[in-house]
């Protein structure tokens, strides 16, 4: 038995009947559909979850929650399964899924969780906790982040701005001389101070011919 001795089993294709073609043929003039009315008509009732003009079940169910078409799937570790790894070893998403500690499909990879160490590890992963970060720098280890990825966007606009001539800077304003302060005059209404009185009191007059007196 091959692919090519498959058949299908009589009476299972059958030819489209053509409609629309004569009163003779039985289905002319409208074509099976009978008179008027919405199921006479083109275009009706040709889609899933139509119930007659009801409000449809996939437009009554309540709708919550957001999914965002930018996210990352992490593969999650546990830094006490670390141990099931020889020490020394560079753990990076290749090396937990050789383990068996992850799956190969993930895009990145987070640490997290609390726990002691036996041996020392170096650990590459795209977001490590505030927990699983002491835990491997006390058991002598260190943790090195994957730089994260930039998007179609990012890179096109760090191109635009690498490729974009410096702006030329202006020249910074010389600092203006200081000028003196004029005395403030006093408000309309107001009197002058004493000692302005005085000083004009003490100014000297030009003397006056006498007048009345004789040679």
């Amino acid at each position: 038995m091959s692919l090519s001795q498959l058949r299908a089993p009589k009476g299972a294709s059958r030819e489209r009947k053509r409609v629309g073609r004569g009163q003779a043929s039985g289905l002319g003039k409208t074509a099976g559909r009978g008179g008027k009315g919405q199921k006479a008509r083109t275009g009706n009732m040709h889609f899933e979850g139509f119930e007659g003009g009801q409000m449809p079940l996939q437009r009554r169910l309540p709708k919550f929650g957001f999914v965002n078409v930018f996210r990352r799937e992490l593969e999650e570790l546990q830094v006490a399964r670390l141990d099931e790894i020889p020490a020394g070893t560079v753990v990076d998403l290749a090396a937990a899924a050789a383990a068996g500690l992850a799956r190969r499909n993930g895009e990145g990879l987070v640490v997290l969780g609390t726990g002691v160490l036996k041996g020392s590890y170096t650990v590459r992963a795209d977001r490590v906790t505030a927990g699983a970060r002491a835990a491997i720098e006390k058991a002598g280890g260190k943790v090195e982040l994957v730089p994260k990825r930039q998007t179609m966007y990012e890179k096109k606009r760090a191109a635009e701005l690498a490729a974009r001539p410096p702006r030329p800077q202006k020249p910074k304003p010389e600092p203006k001389a200081e000028v003196a302060a004029k005395p403030e005059k006093a408000p309309k209404g107001e009197k002058p101070p004493k000692a302005e009185k005085q000083a004009k009191a003490e100014k000297p007059k030009g003397e006056k011919k006498p007048t009345g007196e004789g040679p």
